[in-house]
């Protein structure tokens, strides 16, 4: 498998690189990566806990301009990252974007397809891994097991920028819907799940404020989403949907030689049916992340990040959903507190090589959420090293 894939990605990223065309209206660019992980003591990356080189993220996008106020985008990708998500290609986005009105200070688009998630500070560009801040990204606010949900949606996205005396105003709305792969029914729900779980709609709203040269942006979103699920014959889960309500607050500053990037969550999740009788899920979680860069060179940079999440704020150490297993979940599958450094250097133009190392403590944000694996995530700590070198154009 881990051959076929190397394989695989080169041929992409062949063809990626070797039609590199400005000609007309078409703009192309392209990315490839490939990096070497290992996440000792859990099923992060794979079941073993060995060194892997799964890895590996290689893509084209493309942009196209119809007339003045049309244009037409799109990006295929290749994505292999062992367990965290579904390995293969897909489409992350393809949308018409129609400029509705613009002005000196004012421009308002409308985005009609495949749309991206522009409403965290990362959302719109995890799919991209030279625009990432590191290799992994906080898993409070970036779940990789539900990445292509939270990537985008299927639908109508709007993007409004505005400009006043004050400094820069950026407003997004979208409504939409997102396809669950079967990989994903997995990594949330188990392998013992057997049904079919579909994405209802995904409604989001944000607005960011950037001063006049201040460096400094401030930024809240809002998200409301439903998921059904609907169980087949012999099924462990039941009939039942999930409505979540998310709220973000996001800060950023960067000055010359360093920057500050932070973001705060507060979802609350709302079961009916789903789990077996008496099985309560309900709750809110929450988490945050701090993240430092500091650039000791053009082409060097030093980053350090606090990421913490609790499933259930109210059982931030998880002993009440252990009782609630009968003892059969650990505690600190309901929590995880990560610290993470990394390094990256831009060795030539277009070139990165970037390293990282996580330690960890607690075990949320693992797939399968609802029945975790116990088995391979035996202990509290743990720990994730990551290389990985890319290329774009």
């Amino acid at each position: 498998m881990i051959k076929s894939s190397i394989i695989f990605s080169f041929l992409i990223f062949s063809f990626t690189h070797s039609n590199v065309s400005s000609a007309g209206d078409v703009v192309w660019h392209g990315f490839g990566a490939q990096g070497i992980i290992q996440s000792s003591d859990s099923n992060f990356i794979n079941d073993s806990g060995d060194v892997s080189l799964r890895l590996t993220e290689v893509g084209l996008n493309a942009s196209y301009r119809i007339n003045q106020k049309l244009r037409v985008s799109a990006q295929g990708i290749y994505i292999n990252g062992g367990n965290r998500f579904d390995e293969g290609v897909r489409i992350d986005y393809l949308f018409l974007d129609y400029q509705l009105f613009n002005s000196n200070s004012w421009n308002v688009n409308a985005h009609l397809g495949r749309y991206k998630n522009y409403h965290w500070l990362y959302s719109a560009t995890r799919d991209v891994p030279h625009t990432m801040p590191s290799i992994v990204l906080p898993q409070s606010s970036y779940f990789d097991a539900f990445r292509d949900v939270s990537l985008g949606s299927d639908g109508l996205s709007l993007t409004a920028q505005h400009l006043n005396s004050l400094g820069e105003w950026d407003v997004r709305l979208s409504h939409g819907s997102s396809r669950v792969k079967d990989k994903q029914t997995e990594n949330l729900m188990s392998k013992l799940a057997t049904g079919d779980l579909e994405h209802d709609f995904d409604t989001q709203f944000s607005v960011s404020f950037s001063p006049l040269n201040s460096g400094l942006s401030l930024g809240t979103s809002l998200l409301k989403t439903k998921f059904s699920y609907h169980a087949s014959d012999n099924d462990v889960f039941n009939d039942g949907n999930a409505r979540l309500t998310r709220i973000m607050l996001s800060l950023s500053y960067g000055a010359e030689y360093w920057d500050i990037n932070a973001e705060a969550m507060h979802e609350k999740t709302e079961f009916t049916g789903l789990f077996p009788q008496g099985r309560d899920e309900n709750g809110i979680s929450q988490g945050l992340y701090i993240q430092g860069r500091y650039f000791i060179h053009p082409d060097v940079t030093l980053l350090a990040r606090f990421d913490t999440f609790d499933a259930n704020k109210d059982d931030r150490n998880g002993i009440q959903y252990q009782q609630n297993s009968g003892g059969t979940i650990p505690n600190y599958f309901a929590y995880r507190d990560q610290l993470t450094f990394g390094a990256s250097w831009d060795f030539s133009t277009n070139w990165r090589v970037r390293a990282e190392y996580h330690k960890i403590d607690g075990r949320a944000r693992l797939a399968p959420v609802f029945l975790p694996n116990t088995v391979t995530n035996d202990s509290q700590y743990w720990d994730i090293w990551a290389l990985q070198i890319i290329y774009w154009f």
